[in-house]
């Protein structure tokens, strides 16, 4: 039976139940996915127009306390060549950014000890002055109520953290045992609380994956009612225990992507870099699945390749400005524009 009736209810409602999830993430056809996508598509361009909104992304750090068992920057990985930016370096990729086109830098970064508080704070306020029509976003883990509220205070506007799966089961076998589901899902609680624009997110066909999983994402990103949602195909990295695990496939990310569309028509959707290693064509695809946002490389491309979340990261000896102009002529090329705007969250125009 056609799963074309769940697309609809998601579309009016907002939710399904988990059963009806299940359902339509593990029984559809290709036509029940051709139909969200167009539905998506529509969707997206009533909310958004044609616009694509890019972010400047600055992977400034890739030392980390975790051990995540898919990330190739986890703690126990001996071949990760680690490196910082200096502030200097950090600013400098905002200055170039801005001249670029862009008005959202993104500080990601594995969670580091060296950038304390107190270290953020200084970063956050520099960048602020220098750039005062552009959107900051933090994506630096998991940290303290106290430490989110020291950010926003400091100028921060949005904060990223990927839950990564909703499902305390599945989590544990992602995470070492120190970590918490728990933990994160508060994290992400909190940051919505103080008002930052707030982004989880997950990877698609990490192992153990199931249906029943994936429906506890989206049961949960509706209860998180999040401004931004970051999805992308899991791809395994040489360095971990997950180096022979199949990586997720396009056509699933594609139809999760919709999905999310349909269920929570304002959201700003990322097409993802990972999307782009698992297929030539990949963010072209992702924006006619209903994503409206790209996040280009700004980092020094000296450092690009160290930031190795996964094996076969594309776009590690571009320089910013070719990346740019090479992704502006893709996204011209299936009739949308790249747009020189921060691309707030519509609720906060």
């Amino acid at each position: 039976m056609s799963t074309r009736h769940l697309i609809e209810r998601l579309e009016q409602s907002g939710v399904l139940s988990k059963e009806e999830f299940v359902e339509l993430i593990s029984t559809s056809a290709d036509e029940d996915k051709e139909y969200a996508k167009q539905r998506a598509r529509d969707i997206g361009d009533a909310y958004f127009g044609k616009k694509i909104y890019v972010r400047g992304l600055i992977e400034f750090t890739n030392y980390c306390k975790n051990d995540c068992l898919y990330c190739g920057i986890r703690r126990s990985n001996g071949n990760a060549e680690r490196y910082r930016l200096t502030e200097e370096e950090i600013l400098s990729c905002c200055e170039e950014g801005e001249q670029l086109g862009f008005r959202t830098f993104v500080l990601q970064g594995g969670e580091d000890a060296y950038y304390t508080d107190e270290r953020m704070v200084e970063l956050i306020h520099k960048i602020k002055e220098r750039h005062p029509d552009c959107a900051l976003t933090l994506s630096i883990g998991e940290r303290e109520r106290e430490s989110y509220e020291k950010f926003f205070r400091a100028g921060a506007d949005r904060y990223l953290l990927r839950h990564e799966t909703a499902s305390d089961s599945h989590y544990r076998q992602l995470h070492p045992s120190e970590m918490s589901l728990a933990h994160r899902k508060n994290c992400l609680r909190q940051l919505k609380e103080i008002g930052f624009q707030t982004g989880c997110g997950f990877m698609v066909g990490s192992p153990g994956q199931t249906a029943e999983t994936l429906a506890e994402d989206f049961l949960f990103i509706h209860e998180l009612q999040p401004e931004m949602v970051g999805i992308g195909p899991f791809i395994p990295h040489q360095d971990t225990q997950f180096a022979n695990e199949a990586q997720g496939a396009l056509e699933q990310t594609l139809f999760l992507l919709s999905l999310l569309r349909i269920m929570q028509k304002d959201l700003l959707l990322p097409a993802t870099t990972a999307l782009a290693t698992i297929h030539p064509t990949g963010r072209e695809q992702g924006i006619l699945a209903g994503a409206n946002v790209l996040m280009p490389n700004l980092s020094p491309v000296n450092v690009r390749d160290k930031y190795s979340l996964y094996d076969g990261k594309v776009c590690t000896g571009d320089e910013a400005a070719e990346c740019r102009n090479c992704l502006q002529r893709r996204v011209e090329g299936i009739g949308y524009e790249i747009v020189v705007e921060r691309g707030d969250h519509p609720s906060r125009h």
